[in-house]
């Protein structure tokens, strides 16, 4: 099976070793993956900011990008529920001026490689061909959707594995992010993963469904009621005994790990491919 890594950009910049992981749990379960190294942003900022066009011409490259493949694996709820659920939407609302009209927008295109440090370089994004037919980009969203994943959700229903290989010796609590519960609807596809790894204790997180406060920018137009939110979290998770706290979204586990951290707790964070990933052989 031929796929394709979706490091997203938190990822690419941030957490390099997440995107490392997914790649080696992937080609450990017998995938072909591949990091197209033209992808860049997903859009899902322009969008919730209140720019639909620059959101859109970040999808059409999207599309361009990932065409061809079996599966798009993305190591993030939150974007794969970006491509899922506001691409439709995009590609609706797409006008005969966007279609057929080549317009630029900066954008940070990802550069770094599995197995090499990330990072993001400046780039452009252009708007979909000249020529474009009304409703052939609809038609090219509606083709790729069913194609991306979450990790939980490719690794359960399209490999069919719930036991991986993976070893962890540690106490884990896990925290739903609300992309991935709410809009993907994993479920308890991570918690079943989680379960059959080798060594790892997971005992339930209290208010588990709960927000953490992070919502991208929710966080820095609210800082106040974002921080409360987090304080709820990190008591909660503290109240656990775990040594880790795992979720499937990086962003959300950088807010609720900087609140962990200042307030001394001693408990980690480690994204669900870095746990999935881990053998005796590697630990």
């Amino acid at each position: 099976m031929r796929v394709a890594l979706f490091i997203t950009c938190v990822n690419d910049t941030l957490f390099p070793g997440t995107g490392r992981a997914v790649v080696t749990l992937l080609r450990r379960l017998g995938c072909d993956v591949e990091f197209p190294r033209a992808q860049t942003c997903c859009g899902q900022m322009h969008v919730n900011t209140g720019y639909p066009e620059e959101g859109r011409r970040l999808a059409r490259h999207f599309v361009d990008v990932f065409a061809g493949y079996d599966a798009v694996v993305a190591p993030s709820g939150s974007c794969a529920a970006m491509v899922r659920e506001q691409y439709p939407r995009l590609a609706r609302t797409s006008t005969p001026h966007t279609s057929a009209t080549r317009a630029s927008a900066p954008v940070m295109a990802g550069s770094g490689t599995p197995g090499t440090p990330g990072g993001l370089t400046a780039g452009t994004v252009e708007a979909a061909a000249t020529g474009d037919a009304p409703g052939s980009f609809a038609a090219e969203v509606a083709e790729m959707v069913p194609k991306v994943y979450d990790l939980s959700e490719f690794l359960v229903d399209v490999l069919g594995v719930t036991d991986v290989g993976a070893y962890f010796p540690h106490r884990v609590t896990y925290h739903p992010t609300c992309h991935s519960m709410r809009i993907l609807r994993v479920g308890d596809r991570p918690t079943r993963l989680l379960e059959q790894v080798r060594g790892l204790e997971l005992v339930p997180l209290p208010g588990a469904d709960e927000c953490c406060g992070f919502g991208g920018t929710f966080a820095v137009k609210n800082p106040a009621i974002s921080a409360a939110m987090c304080a709820d979290k990190v008591h909660n998770v503290a109240t656990t005994g775990a040594e880790v706290l795992c979720a499937a979204d990086n962003s959300c586990l950088m807010h609720i790990g900087g609140t962990l951290k200042r307030q001394r707790t001693g408990v980690r964070i480690m994204h669900l491919a870095e746990i999935l990933a881990t053998t005796e052989a590697t630990r």
